[in-house]
């Protein structure tokens, strides 16, 4: 089932003076129970495309459908029931144990104290089980690893609930192993809870082997499709190929000549 729609979208940035557009005319669709990749570039614009989607910054143009109602139709409070951030930035949290970062997520549900209710807190045991990170409930966040910390985030996000689930750049700063976990970890959600996952990488190899869908974008535009169908079409071997690298379209790997 289609969870996000565009419809001719732009996005970018407007100052006083000027409107830079980064990207226009995006016409696409994300569905649930797939892990959608989005690659490209530094400073291509990945971020403002995700941050346009989780309705942090404006679009310029064109429609964002959240489970076909309009994105700028929705109160803040709707929109925290429907689409749930990780951010790369670490939290900044002090003095709060891994629960209670997770109990964060119910906050959309809870009245003005914000008190967690039994249910509430099933729901955040649930969440920390479904995140694999059980025994660190009671650690405190500052002590974490880097992949502990995104580990509980995604938790934070599971609690909270929604059928959407944005993640800006969630395997940076972890070393190669936990990066695989992490993917592996985010692909399961999506099947066994029939979540719309979409998130941000430049790790291609890991992204081309877990996605069911990769968004690779391009100097104001993107290429859409699976894994397989980039590399047919060549958008892979365009956006991988350097002096010195080349991307084997059969095997879908990168090679570094010596």
């Amino acid at each position: 089932m289609e969870t996000i729609r565009l419809n001719n979208l732009d996005i970018g940035y407007r100052d006083h003076e000027s409107v830079k557009r980064v990207a226009t005319g995006i016409t696409a669709s994300i569905a649930s129970g797939e892990l959608t990749c989005l690659l490209g570039v530094n400073g291509i614009g990945k971020s403002t495309l995700l941050r346009t989607l989780s309705a942090f910054q404006p679009k310029l143009g064109g429609e964002i459908f959240i489970e076909d109602k309009e994105l700028s139709s929705y109160t803040d409070k709707q929109l925290a029931r429907k689409i749930g951030v990780v951010l790369t930035e670490r939290p900044d949290v002090r003095n709060m144990t891994v629960e209670e970062l997770v109990g964060l997520g119910r906050s959309p549900y809870t009245g003005f104290f914000g008190t967690l209710d039994a249910e509430d807190r099933h729901i955040v045991g649930e969440a920390i089980e479904m995140a694999g990170i059980d025994r660190l409930s009671t650690r405190m966040v500052s002590t974490l690893s880097d992949g502990e910390r995104q580990r509980a985030m995604i938790a934070k996000a599971l609690a909270q609930q929604t059928p959407i689930i944005i993640l800006d750049e969630p395997t940076a700063f972890l070393d190669y192993p936990s990066k695989v976990e992490m993917m592996m970890l985010l692909r399961r959600l999506c099947r066994d809870m029939q979540k719309t996952i979409f998130l941000s990488t430049h790790d291609l190899e890991i992204a081309i082997q877990t996605a069911d869908r990769l968004w690779l974008m391009q100097q104001g535009k993107i290429a859409i499709g699976t894994p397989r169908e980039l590399a047919d079409r060549g958008d892979l071997s365009r956006y991988v190929e350097r002096k010195g690298i080349t991307f084997d379209r059969e095997k879908l790997t990168v090679h570094i000549d010596s």
